[in-house]
């Protein structure tokens, strides 16, 4: 049987009284401890072994001891014990997020936001430590409240880690039917399966490529310089997608790729696209793609993507 020892060690220094309880630490000990500041009341039942400010995944641990038995980190508490302290979407003030079973009922407590689910134990990790919501399934719910063009990045990044595959994450979004744009989240990761790496790949995949009916190129292709984001390879046209928003200031490097980009119509074989020319400007950067295309031998015919579509008006075939 593990000691109070052995649990406050695995538990980065905190527990619950249930488990002294459980281990033959009886209340007057515990009141004992206290009082010679060996534990700290964290929670309401729930104690920390110094009296320093208890770090982020002691706040974490109390949450979950106090809301336990069964209970795991969720969200965007989850991602941030799957993906380090420096994950770049984690942010300091963010509440701990905690998942217990449907059957559960707790009041909240300030600093905690608390969430019932069915899908309990198909979801969580309950043998890690701490335990926590499968990252897959964690990210799918948290890219669910974000706006499009963050959550495509969340997605993008957290595949990226190599902590989890993007098939993983269209099976988790599958899985979790409550979840808002359950089917639009389904499609980002197929897509980031099938090679988009980026935002911007995204961007440039379901706004300027597929809309406008221009043919499907060879994605994050390896050559011997490093990998092409978008290699239209039977035509000798390299699309590359750089991401970065800042040069000088990001309105000058907008210009930039903007004059770039109309001198590769008449001439040049690799076109640099940014923000604008994705998001912004998508009808009319697909034309003049399209542009470059036919003059490579490209057969196929411009689309419009909708009603107000104006690539076709551009287009030079």
């Amino acid at each position: 049987m593990d000691s109070a020892a052995d649990l406050l060690r695995r538990q980065d220094g905190t527990i619950g009284r249930g488990q002294l309880e459980s281990v033959g630490v009886q209340p007057h000990d515990i009141e004992r401890l206290l009082r010679r500041r060996e534990l700290v009341r964290l929670l309401p039942g729930v104690f920390v072994d110094h009296t320093g400010v208890p770090t982020w995944r002691q706040r974490a641990w109390a949450g979950l001891h106090r809301f336990g038995p069964e209970a795991a980190l969720d969200g965007r508490s989850a991602l941030r014990v799957a993906l380090g302290p420096d994950w770049r979407h984690h942010r300091p003030s963010d509440p701990i997020e905690i998942v217990v079973p449907a059957s559960v009922r707790r009041r909240e407590i300030e600093g905690y936001v608390v969430r019932r689910s069915r899908q309990y134990a198909a979801t969580v990790l309950a043998n890690v430590s701490p335990p926590r919501r499968r990252i897959e399934h964690a990210a799918i719910l948290v890219a669910a409240e974000l706006d499009e063009l963050a959550a495509i990045q969340l997605l993008a990044d957290v595949c990226q880690s190599r902590r989890t595959a993007a098939h993983r994450l269209a099976e988790a979004a599958g899985s979790l039917t409550h979840v808002p744009r359950r089917r639009w989240l389904t499609e980002v990761a197929d897509d980031i399966a099938g090679g988009t790496c980026s935002v911007l790949e995204h961007g440039y995949l379901q706004r300027v490529e597929r809309p406008h009916g221009l043919p499907v190129p060879s994605r994050q292709r390896q050559v011997r310089e490093g990998r092409r984001d978008v290699d239209y390879v039977p035509y000798g046209l390299v699309v590359e997608l750089d991401g970065r928003l800042f040069h000088d200031s990001a309105a000058q490097r907008d210009v930039d790729l903007e004059r770039d980009l109309n001198a590769a119509v008449d001439r040049e074989q690799t076109v640099r696209l940014g923000w604008g020319q994705v998001y912004d400007r998508p009808c009319r950067t697909a034309a003049r793609i399209g542009t470059m295309l036919r003059t490579r031998g490209w057969t196929g015919e411009l689309g419009p993507c909708d009603t107000g579509c104006e690539a076709l008006e551009l287009w030079k075939p």
